[in-house]
């Protein structure tokens, strides 16, 4: 198994390619395969960046990986959700506090969460899906009942199993300031909840479609039964915004290598955040 090696702090960084270096503050096990990295700058410096951005984040001595921000922006530490699929993924998930790990960025668009005045704001997440929209989620709750907040705040959430629903005390907080519903694919011995695929909350969640705006983020396939859901509601499809998988070969970050190609965008400068009319000739792909 591969293991951070560990490189001495180094100074603010001088350009988009050098990472700055962090140390792990803390790490929760949100999930078997799943852990929530807390990271401190080195140097102290603050950083700034939009719900929906990713970093490129570097186990020293293994390699690189675009993983996005699950924290609220201003907030300490800085927090990275990462799922375990890979020998960069599992030395990050599994770096010990007091390690010291790289960051750059961030990258890519934001979710645009000052477009969301006075609407009925739909989050669907399905699986570690949430992690990208945790930030969104609190700061649209930050801003509800704000001149410029939102009027209503709906959560949907899915899991494949309950083991796998990250988040939980995030999702118990919510409830008392948002419309919250999770479900999931399997049912485990316990499990009193909602059973079947997220979209099936879709129908019988507590907006009102004609002022709604909608943030997805989960499985290609998901999110193109969530769109369709979404319309056959009435929600517009310009009113649709998706966050398209970044598990692909990206390296820079910055559209420069074009690893990340994927029709007309690149995904780490036109993405990972984009409208559905711009994501819908992507989804119509069988596998993005």
């Amino acid at each position: 198994m591969a293991t951070l090696t560990e490189p001495s702090p180094a100074p603010a960084p001088t350009g988009p390619f050098t990472p700055a270096t962090f140390r792990v503050a803390g790490r929760e096990q949100e999930a078997p395969d799943v852990a929530t990295l807390a990271l401190e700058p080195t140097d102290g410096r603050s950083f700034a960046f939009h719900p929906g951005q990713f970093n490129m984040l570097t186990a020293f001595g293994v390699g690189e990986v675009p993983i996005s921000i699950s924290s609220r922006p201003g907030s300490r530490p800085l927090l990275h959700t990462i799922r375990e699929v890979g020998p960069v993924t599992a030395a990050l998930c599994r770096a010990p506090v007091g390690s010291l790990v790289g960051v750059r960025g961030p990258f890519g668009t934001d979710w645009g969460l000052d477009a969301f005045a006075h609407a009925d704001v739909v989050v669907v997440a399905g699986g570690i899906g949430l992690a990208p929209l945790r930030g969104a989620v609190q700061v649209l709750l930050d801003r509800a009942g704000l001149p410029m907040g939102p009027r209503k705040v709906v959560v949907l959430v899915g899991a494949r199993t309950p083991d796998q629903l990250i988040f939980r005390r995030d999702l118990d907080a919510w409830r008392a300031h948002a419309e919250v519903a999770v479900t999931v694919d399997m049912a485990t011995s316990g499990w009193e909840g909602n059973v079947g695929v997220v979209t099936s909350l879709v129908g019988s969640a507590g907006f009102d479609a004609h002022r709604a705006m909608a943030l997805v983020c989960g499985p290609e396939v998901m999110m193109r039964h969530t769109v369709q859901a979404l319309i056959e509601r009435g929600v517009l499809p310009t009113s649709i915004r998706l966050r398209v998988s970044l598990e692909r070969n990206m390296q820079c970050g910055t559209g420069l290598c074009g690893h990340c190609q994927l029709g007309p965008f690149l995904l780490c400068r036109d993405g990972p955040v984009v409208t559905y009319p711009q994501a819908s000739r992507l989804l119509a792909e069988a596998e993005l």
